[in-house]
C-alpha cells in the first residue's frame, strides 16, 4: 500500500529536523499498518525485518523513501487499510479472475520489476470499461508482462483487436504463453519500439482516421503528454483513453520541493503537468480514480 502523506507533513520536508522525519515516517507506518522502506540511513530499522530490494531512492538523511518498494499484486492501492483492500480483492476480484490472469499474475509478482503489473482490481475496470463501451478496435501503450493485455484481449469480442506497444520483447514473452493459453493470442497485435514511434506508425496506417475505439496507456510518464496529443487523433469521437499511475504513489499531493528520488521526482513533476493539462483539456470529459497507483479516464468528446 502506498500511502498519501501530505497532511501528515503539513509543509516541505527540507528543513524538517531529523526527529520530525522519524517522527513523520513513525506515523504513516502506524496509520497504513505496513513498514516503508527503510534504506534511508535517518531511520531506524525495525527488528526483524530488511529493507525492500527494489528501493531506488539514495541514501540521505532527508529523502523521502522509494514510493514503490515492497509493490506487488496484493497491495498496489492507496487505500490506507490492508485489510479493507484485501476485503475487496477476495470478495470481488480474485474469485472472478480468469485462470490464466492468475497464472500471469503470480509469475509476474515474482519479476523484479513486478511492481510495474497493474492491480487486479485495475484490470478489472479495464475488463468492464472495455465491454460497456462496446469497444472492438484498442491500443495500450506499455505491456510489460502482459496482464492488463490480457484483461483486455479477454474483455473484447472475438472480432476484437489490441495494438500492444512496448520497447521490452523479452517482458512480453513471459506473459505470451498465457495469453496464447487463453485462447486470445489472435486479438494481439504485439508491436516492439516507443510508444511515440509505433503510434506515429498508427496514425500512417490509418490515414489519420480516429478509429479506434479504447487506448490504455501504462508507460514511460515523461512523455503522457504527448501520447495524449497522439491518441486523440486516433481514438474516435465519444472513445476512451485511460492513463495509469496518474497519482504516482501520492507524491502529486506532496509540497512542491520534497526531496525524493530522481526517478519518483521526474515521474512525479511529469504526472502533476498530465494531471493540470487533462483538467483543462475541453477536447474531453475526464474522471480521476483513486484505484491502484491512481487513474484517469478521458472520454472524448471533440
Amino acid at each position: 500500500m502506498v500511502l498519501l502523506y501530505k497532511a501528515l507533513v503539513g509543509g516541505s520536508m527540507v528543513h524538517q529536523p531529523r526527529q520530525r522525519l522519524v517522527d513523520i515516517y513513525r506515523h504513516v507506518e502506524a496509520v497504513g499498518g505496513r513498514t516503508l522502506d527503510r534504506t534511508n540511513s535517518f531511520l531506524p530499522t525495525t527488528p526483524g525485518t530488511t529493507s525492500p530490494s527494489r528501493a531506488m531512492a539514495p541514501s540521505g538523511d532527508n529523502t523521502v523513501a522509494n514510493v514503490h518498494s515492497g509493490i506487488d499484486s496484493t497491495n498496489k492501492t492507496l487505500l490506507k487499510s490492508d485489510a479493507l483492500y484485501t476485503y475487496i480483492l477476495d470478495t470481488t476480484v480474485f474469485p472472478r479472475e480468469h485462470e490464466c490472469m492468475r497464472d500471469l499474475r503470480l509469475i509476474t509478482d515474482k519479476h523484479p520489476w513486478g511492481y510495474m503489473q497493474s492491480s487486479s482490481d485495475e484490470a478489472q475496470l479495464l475488463g468492464m470499461l472495455i465491454k460497456m463501451a462496446g469497444a472492438k478496435k484498442t491500443i495500450e501503450v506499455g505491456v510489460f508482462t502482459g496482464y492488463s493485455l490480457l484483461a483486455t484481449a479477454l474483455a473484447l469480442p472475438e472480432d476484437g483487436k489490441v495494438v500492444a506497444i512496448d520497447t521490452d520483447r523479452e517482458c512480453y514473452e513471459v506473459g505470451r504463453p498465457f495469453i496464447e493459453k487463453a485462447g486470445m493470442a489472435h486479438k494481439v497485435d504485439f508491436r516492439e519500439g516507443t510508444g511515440l514511434e509505433r503510434l506515429d506508425e498508427l496514425l500512417v496506417e490509418d490515414d489519420g482516421a480516429a478509429s479506434y475505439d479504447f487506448a490504455f496507456v501504462d508507460a514511460d510518464k515523461p512523455n503522457y503528454v504527448r501520447y495524449h496529443e497522439q491518441l486523440l487523433k486516433l481514438v474516435r469521437v465519444g472513445g476512451t483513453i485511460i492513463y495509469d499511475n496518474t497519482l504516482w504513489g501520492g507524491t502529486v499531493a506532496l509540497p512542491a520541493g520534497t526531496p525524493m528520488s530522481d526517478l519518483d521526482t521526474r515521474f512525479s513533476a511529469a504526472l502533476r503537468d498530465l494531471n493540470a493539462k487533462l483538467a483543462a483539456d475541453p477536447r474531453i470529459e475526464v474522471c480521476q480514480l483513486a484505484i491502484a497507483d491512481g487513474v484517469t479516464i478521458c472520454r472524448r468528446i471533440v
